[in-house]
């Protein structure tokens, strides 16, 4: 069973970050350099951003979205589908996770618009006469990201990816959680989160077993990467076909094991704070001590 160790984001954080991509046509294909991979994973510290990739005449174009979920993150997306037509579009997320309460709100975004999701990271090819982008199959989607993956119309996850789920927690405790002290307000905010996610799980036609795995991982333990059997179990998976989402694709598995570090390095903060949410959000476990990041004020 595969793990990950992943990133250390300030305020009130679900524990369990995620890197998803949404693909479409286009070759999902090998990386072409190891700091292509150290771009990538720069990326997925950040914000999420979104993109447009264009592949005309070949197919219709899909949605690239890269980053952590935040605050702002929902109202980004609205401001990116304002005079597009994006009814039916693949995403392909590339996340480390983040707010629970934003990511819901963005998975139920994608829903309405009866997007398709997908794991994978997009490559733009440069130069070249006839050059299209590519999409790196090897990728990964934790935490909130896997609920995204969720909100898909239709669902695939190639074999390459790594989808990985933990328990929620606050973030500013998460590095050492068991000697940290909780309030009864802490307790609640959890509480409230937990059934806000699993209402939402249900709605989008996901199994409870996927909150049981989550919820099954403490945030001192390495996150939990969902096999084969486990995707489909959980209802991640809807199709084994990357022709339902990737339509006129011609899909080669990544040449490069090496696309993301297994064990990828802990950073103390995000590079722009996120707004203050009441929420608990998606954080991943790292296994250590560090400073606290400040808890947000509510």
């Amino acid at each position: 069973m595969k793990v990950l160790k992943s990133f250390n984001l300030r305020g009130w954080l679900l524990v369990g970050t995620a890197a998803c991509g949404v693909v479409l046509a286009g070759a999902i294909a090998t990386l072409g350099s190891p700091a292509s991979a150290g771009a990538s994973l720069e990326e997925r510290k950040l914000p999420m951003k979104f993109g447009w990739v264009a592949c005309e005449p070949n197919c219709r174009g899909w949605v690239s979205a890269v980053g952590i979920i935040t605050a702002d993150t929902p109202k980004d997306f609205d401001d990116f589908a304002r005079g597009r037509q994006l009814g039916g579009a693949t995403v392909v997320l590339d996340s480390s996770g983040g707010s629970v309460n934003d990511a819901i709100t963005l998975g139920r975004r994608f829903r309405n618009l009866g997007l398709l999701t997908t794991v994978g990271i997009t490559q733009q090819n440069g130069g070249g006469k006839g050059a299209r982008p590519r999409i790196a199959s090897e990728a990964y989607c934790e935490s909130m990201c896997v609920f995204l993956l969720l909100a898909g119309k239709k669902r695939y996850v190639p074999d390459a990816a790594h989808v990985r789920v933990h328990q929620i927690w606050m973030g500013d405790r998460a590095d050492d959680a068991k000697a940290a002290s909780y309030s009864a307000q802490d307790l609640m905010i959890v509480e409230r989160d937990i059934g806000r996610l699993a209402k939402y799980t249900f709605d989008m036609g996901g199994a409870g077993d996927l909150l049981s795995l989550a919820l099954n991982v403490p945030p001192w333990e390495d996150l939990h990467e969902l096999d084969a059997s486990e995707l489909k179990l959980t209802n991640l998976v809807t199709t084994d076909l990357v022709s339902d989402v990737l339509p006129h694709v011609d899909v080669a598995a990544p040449a490069m094991a090496d696309l993301a570090p297994k064990t990828q390095a802990r950073f103390g903060e995000e590079p722009e704070p996120a707004k203050s949410t009441k929420t608990a959000e998606a954080l991943v476990p790292t296994g250590g001590v560090a400073t606290p990041a400040a808890a947000p004020q509510k």
